[in-house]
């Protein structure tokens, strides 16, 4: 069994113990540390205290180590050192500062939005490795808390305080069907006339799944969904192929298929989308989230613009 160590040994003390044996007396010490020689001096008593042995004499108005002092500054040397790499080694097991970054994301938004956060992280950061995970708003959001992911673009989580979100941008709902079909002459869908009409939609969990819910809620009935998946862009095909009709991000207009046509709804069915990049608060002073979050804001700017 190891013998304990004295509570007034810490690792600041030992550091101020090597500050003062190399800079070679109090004030040096305290300016190199940028605390006052009163603190120095106080350290240094403290831990002959901790070693129960004399580290100092008092030569005129100078403190000079002692053999034991100089046996207790290698071991010191040795010990922070140790301490520091294991450190690292913790903050990289766990993603933090390593020289890699694990962002997941919904399928949806590896088109413009995931790219562009990725070549704004690495103007900033260029030598990290990049892991992109894809994966529900309900998926990701475990995995954040896992710790399976560093980060995700995703909808804002409801009653999530332990993460932290920075807003991309707000998108809208809107009626996706195929190009040749009634509905693509029309300046506004109302949902409520939709009744008789077969629909996909995406499974459960994912941000647009539960605004197609809340849409038809308001509306006052159960839509007769024929199918679902777990990619948006199978679903736009399915809608293409005629299958039924969805609700769909506009985020989607640049990739949609010539085949599916993007209406609007009548205002009370709108719905709205926050579309932002998750952390866990813990993580908040992490150097990779804090360049990922520098890029998400320059990203949001250019969008407003």
């Amino acid at each position: 069994m190891l013998d304990r160590i004295d509570e007034e040994i810490t690792f600041r003390k030992l550091e101020i113990l090597l500050a003062f044996m190399e800079s070679g007396n109090l004030a040096r010490a305290a300016e190199r540390l940028g605390v006052s020689a009163v603190s120095v001096h106080r350290a240094l008593r403290s831990l002959e205290a901790g070693t129960r042995c004399s580290l100092f004499r008092l030569e005129g108005r100078n403190l000079q180590p002692t053999e034991a002092a100089h046996a207790l500054a290698d071991v010191a040397r040795e010990v922070l050192q140790a301490m520091s790499h294991g450190i690292r080694a913790t903050r990289e097991i766990a993603g933090y500062a390593a020289d890699r970054i694990r962002i997941g994301s919904l399928y949806s938004l590896t088109s413009v939005t995931v790219p562009a956060l990725i070549m704004g992280l690495r103007l900033r950061k260029p030598d990290i490795q990049t892991e992109l995970v894809l994966g529900s708003n309900h998926d990701l959001l475990r995995k954040l808390r896992e710790g399976a992911l560093d980060a995700a673009v995703m909808g804002f989580p409801e009653g999530a305080s332990d993460v932290e979100c920075q807003l991309l941008f707000e998108d809208d709902i809107f009626f996706a069907a195929p190009a040749g079909s009634p509905y693509a002459g029309q300046a506004e869908i109302d949902l409520s006339a939709c009744v008789d009409e077969r629909f996909v939609s995406l499974n459960e969990g994912y941000v647009t799944r539960d605004r197609f819910v809340d849409a038809f809620r308001v509306a006052g009935f159960e839509p007769n969904v024929v199918m679902t998946t777990n990619d948006i862009f199978s679903l736009m095909n399915l809608v293409g192929g005629g299958i039924g009709c969805t609700l769909l991000p506009g985020r989607i207009r640049g990739v949609l298929p010539r085949t599916v046509c993007l209406l609007p709804l009548q205002p009370r069915y709108q719905m709205r989308q926050k579309i932002g990049v998750m952390f866990l608060r813990t993580r908040e002073r992490d150097p990779n989230l804090l360049s990922l979050l520098a890029a998400c804001r320059s990203h949001a700017a250019e969008l407003k613009g």
